[in-house]
C-alpha cells in the first residue's frame, strides 16, 4: 500500500490539462490536494477527477477558482477508484503553479 506523496507536478503552461496522479489498477485512493501559486499574480484554477486528461464538466471539483498570488489552496478527504486521474489546469498568462497529491492507496 503506497502512502505519502502520490503525485506532484509543476504547471507552467496555461490552458493545458496536467495529469498529477492516476490511481493504480485494482486500487482505491484516499487523498488530499495542495496547490501553491508561486507567482505574485492571481491564478485561475480548475481541478477535475476524471477518466482522462480531457475532463467532462460533471468531473470538475473546482472551476475557475481565483488563487491569489503566493497563496495556497487545499482540498482533503477525496476518494477515487482505479484508473481515475487528478487533472489540473490554470488559465493564467504566466503560470507558476505547484500541485501535490498526498494520501494512501488500498
Amino acid at each position: 500500500m503506497a502512502s505519502g506523496i502520490l503525485g506532484q507536478s509543476s504547471i507552467t503552461a496555461a490552458s493545458t490539462w496536467t495529469s498529477v496522479y492516476t490511481v493504480p489498477t485494482a486500487k482505491v485512493a484516499t487523498f488530499n490536494i495542495g496547490i501553491v501559486n508561486l507567482s505574485t499574480s492571481t491564478a485561475i484554477i480548475r481541478i477535475a477527477l476524471a477518466a482522462n486528461t480531457s475532463p467532462l464538466d460533471s468531473q470538475m471539483i473546482e472551476y475557475d477558482f481565483n488563487l491569489a498570488g503566493n497563496d495556497v489552496f487545499e482540498r482533503g478527504g477525496l476518494v477515487m477508484q482505479a484508473a481515475q486521474k487528478v487533472v489540473v489546469q490554470t488559465s493564467s498568462l504566466s503560470p507558476n503553479i505547484s500541485v501535490i497529491v498526498t494520501g494512501y492507496e488500498e
